[in-house]
């Protein structure tokens, strides 16, 4: 047997190990279009069902209207709702860097935690609930206005951010529950 032939025959178990992984990969889209697959609905439609349920908060009332942008693409809520997703979101507003002028401690920069709870529920029963976190910096400045509009700017800036996180946490968790 020549030098080349036992190299091919050594490489075999590992081509055929690397064969029988890709065969067996079943990776696709997340966000895919249905008819390109074949599926009677896709992700987009899944998520285009959702009716968000109010809630009471400003910076909760910005994650909820980024979710209803992007569940519909920009269309709005559904007229006749598949799912139902309660949405809890709570603000956290922590001084992260503080100097010593004269006997006070005054924050200078600052960061807002929020954190968005979800339930989804199909016909009354859970289809999927979790909770994502996302944190957002500010400086915050002597002025008290510049300062009220930095922490505002922050909160923005975390509701879109955790929206984001959000909707891809619960088209994550239809697909394993079989939607799309």
């Amino acid at each position: 047997m020549s030098l080349s032939e036992r190299k091919a025959t050594r490489a075999m178990p590992f081509l055929l190990l690397v064969l029988l992984l890709a065969a067996s990969c079943t990776v696709r889209p997340l966000y895919s279009n249905s008819a390109s697959l074949g599926a009677a609905s896709g992700m987009s439609a899944e998520l285009a069902s959702i009716a968000i349920k109010p809630v009471s908060t400003r910076y909760a009332q910005e994650v909820r209207n980024h979710l209803i942008f992007m569940f519909g693409n920009g269309r709005g809520e559904p007229t006749n709702p598949v799912y139902t997703l309660t949405l809890i979101v709570t603000e956290i507003n922590e001084a992260t860097a503080i100097i010593q002028v004269n006997d006070e401690d005054q924050p200078t920069a600052g960061a807002i935690v929020m954190t968005g709870g979800y339930t989804l529920q199909r016909g009354g029963k859970t289809v999927a609930s979790g909770s994502r976190e996302i944190s957002s910096s500010y400086d915050a400045p002597r002025q008290e206005f510049a300062n009220l509009r930095a922490q505002r700017d922050a909160e923005n800036r975390a509701a879109r951010e955790l929206a984001e996180l959000l909707r891809l946490a619960i088209a994550q968790d239809l697909e394993r529950a079989g939607g799309g």
